[in-house]
């Protein structure tokens, strides 16, 4: 690759005059400053915007990794966080890992997960980063971030082993509340429950929000209605199968993936949802509106998660000493009423 001292070389001017020109800094007469850029395209030259910028912008720049850019969380934080640093006249630098595109689903059990971890967090620092956002793709603790790092970090979509670090997420519990209290305001008292998977900290907070709704609104707990699914279409035709035939007017599943399969047995057997069924999901993915009935739902707040990350993550720069902000910030979601409910017959 061409360097400004190769083609000051060939020009027989000084760096600094090469420099000027691609800069528009200085006084260089016309005559030179075309024959220094006739010189400069013939000689194949790509001027490096990027370290130019990044020179111009020191310490208004603040590096992004996230675990894989095509998980379907993790654009819409990108985006928030953007949305907030174009706001201060901040920038930054993007690192996608690509971990599940790589290693599937169970990434961070792999055995380069952590290496590939830290090393992208050192190529932030070499970048001069002032702090850097981590976007997990699954929301759960990350034990993988380093510690001690001397830049500001702040994770949003997990959290960290360490109760010091700051994270982001939103508030499963009180989201499962909400739509599970929807549902019991429509009269439904027994309402089944299409689980994720076991392990999943997603599946433990709306599993405790369920509960939690049925408890405040006096329904007994019954836990032959509740089906442990797996995240997957399949599985929601799985748990329609058995939680109907527990004869159930109502389901409040985890994702709307789940949602698919439920509204696939519902077709297969005649099942009228938002009249014989009613139906909530968890996510408002985009096959919510293209579901018929659409779905009703409960939106994340991921514009939110990385506009929130991004505001906390410069007040850390700008004020180290003077922070003083709950560890672990949950944003509120939102139920979104669709036509996949009703008031119950029964």
């Amino acid at each position: 690759m061409t360097t400004i001292k190769e083609i000051a070389k060939a020009c027989n001017v000084s760096v600094a005059t090469v420099s000027n020109v691609f800069t528009g800094k200085g006084r260089v007469s016309e005559e030179r400053r075309q024959f220094i850029l006739q010189t400069a395209q013939k000689m194949n030259y790509v001027p490096n915007d990027l370290a130019r910028s990044l020179k111009q912008r020191s310490g208004r720049t603040i590096g992004i990794i996230t675990e894989d850019l095509t998980v379907f969380n993790c654009p819409n934080i990108v985006d928030g966080i953007h949305e907030y640093l174009e706001t201060i006249d901040y920038t930054y630098i993007l690192g996608n890992l690509r971990l599940f595109q790589k290693y599937d689903n169970n990434f961070y059990h792999h055995e380069e997960y952590a290496t590939k971890v830290a090393e992208e967090f050192q190529i932030m620092k070499s970048k001069q980063v002032s702090g850097i956002i981590y976007v997990g793709a699954h929301n759960r603790t990350i034990r993988s971030i380093p510690q001690d790092f001397g830049l500001p970090i702040v994770i949003t979509y997990g959290k960290s082993a360490s109760p010091q670090m700051i994270s982001v997420n939103y508030d499963d519990e009180r989201g499962a509340y909400d739509a599970v209290s929807e549902l019991l305001k429509e009269g439904h008292t027994r309402i089944g429950l299409v689980a994720g998977e076991a392990d999943s900290m997603h599946t433990v907070e709306r599993s405790r929000g369920y509960r939690r709704s049925l408890l405040d609104h006096h329904v007994p707990y019954d836990e032959s209605l509740i089906y442990q699914g797996a995240w997957t279409r399949d599985s929601g035709y799985a748990a329609a199968k058995a939680l109907i035939a527990q004869k159930v007017t109502a389901l409040f599943c985890m994702n709307d993936v789940m949602v698919a399969g439920v509204y696939d047995y519902a077709d297969k057997h005649n099942i009228i949802i938002g009249k014989d069924l009613s139906v909530i999901g968890f996510d408002n993915r985009d096959i919510c509106t293209i579901l018929k009935p659409e779905l009703s739902t409960i939106a994340l707040p991921l514009n939110a998660l990385g506009a929130h990350s991004a505001r906390l993550l410069i007040d850390m720069i700008a004020n180290p000493e003077e922070m003083q902000i709950p560890r672990d910030l949950k944003i509120p979601c939102r139920l979104i009423r669709r036509a996949s409910t009703c008031i119950s017959a029964s």
